[in-house]
């Protein structure tokens, strides 16, 4: 099948690596897994993960109803803050709400009350390689700090949300932050059903721990007497999906330039967000030297530097790997370039094209 570039190509078959993994982590944990639809909502694979995962997490209402509706099982709502019709909406459908504050809480307890609610919690520790993304930093709006006040709303809750991680690839770490969280919030936790470590551990990444998490999962549930549930959203994607793109041009400016038909601020918004190289195919040995450019006018949208085999043509095919997170639900119409299709790799083999986006795309996106 031949599709005009860009496009993010799903492959299920490497999907399904993680999902094994998911499955092995709860049959030996006993933890639950919700997807984080922030990271991933591509629902054409939902028929899928919903197999080995047990429902989805939103940040938002639209989220919210897309897990319901698509996904099915456990639906929980978190978000930073609920306007009223948000939560009026959410209650006839989510499976657990979340509030990020107190306030919040007693603003809408008597529109929700006797449904499953939940508190995020700030424990003042974090593990994050990029302040933007730490929910610890300074100042902090995420999640609720005073522990006098959790004990003071506890009979209003059956849950607790520390959502503390990015891209925590660290077991040992982790060991030790849940050892501080069950020393600090203990007691408060044999007073409820759940808790949430949310999402940012990264225990699909090669030579995790696997065994070690499962343990240290398995020993907090029992300890505590409480249902564990983690919100992957990259660990549950990671290598699963890639960016196929044509080179355009190649132009010299000391270096030699090849442009390709996608852009890093319109399509992979995250490398520019936290200044990180795109993940493509080099290796020092090669000879021949890119830069590998996006074709919007930023003058920044640069995905990096990489060296070939051999010398770039216009219409060659430059492939960006582990496109699969923060990269579909964050693209944007920026320059008005067309937005890259979605193409699904069934585990039969079959290709289907999902989805294209075409000008009245654009234009509807507008007003």
């Amino acid at each position: 099948m031949k599709i005009q570039t860009p496009y993010y190509f799903i492959d299920e078959e490497k999907l399904l690596v993680n999902l094994d993994k998911i499955n092995y982590i709860k049959k030996h944990s006993n933890a639950k897994f919700v997807l984080a639809l922030k990271c991933f909502s591509t629902w054409s694979v939902f028929d899928l993960m919903s197999k080995y995962m047990d429902g989805t997490t939103s940040s938002s209402l639209y989220e919210a109803k897309l897990g319901h509706e698509k996904f099915g099982k456990e639906v929980h709502s978190y978000s930073v803050a609920y306007p009223r019709e948000e939560i009026l909406e959410l209650k006839k459908f989510a499976d657990k709400i979340i509030f990020n504050s107190i306030s919040q809480l007693n603003i809408f307890y008597k529109d929700v009350k006797g449904l499953n609610l939940g508190l995020r919690v700030n424990p003042n520790i974090s593990h994050s390689h990029f302040d933007l993304a730490d929910p610890a930093r300074k100042y902090s709006r995420l999640g609720v700090i005073n522990k006098k006040d959790i004990m003071d709303n506890i009979n209003k809750i059956k849950g607790l949300m520390f959502h503390f991680n990015c891209e925590n690839d660290n077991v040992d770490n982790l060991e030790k932050s849940f050892n501080y969280i069950g020393k600090k919030y203990g007691n408060i936790l044999k007073r409820l059903d759940w808790i949430s470590f949310g999402g940012g551990i990264y225990f699909t990444k090669q030579g995790y721990n696997v065994t070690k998490f499962c343990k240290i999962l398995k020993d907090f549930s029992q300890k505590y007497a409480v249902q564990i549930y983690l919100e992957p959203g990259e660990s549950s994607i990671t290598n699963s999906a890639e960016l196929v793109t044509t080179v355009l041009d190649i132009t010299h400016n000391k270096k030699d330039i090849a442009i390709i038909d996608a852009s890093m601020e319109a399509h992979m918004l995250d490398l520019l967000i936290y200044n990180t190289p795109a993940k493509i195919e080099t290796n020092k040995k090669n000879k021949y030297e890119y830069i590998v450019a996006g074709r919007s006018c930023l003058a920044g949208d640069v995905f990096g530097t990489y060296k070939f085999k051999k010398p770039l043509k216009v219409g060659d095919n430059i492939v960006i790997s582990d496109a699969a997170g923060y990269t579909m639900v964050k693209k944007n119409w920026f320059n008005g370039l067309p937005m890259p299709s979605i193409v699904v790799k069934r585990l039969n083999g079959k290709i289907e094209l999902i989805r294209s986006f075409e000008y009245k795309d654009f234009v509807n996106n507008l007003s």
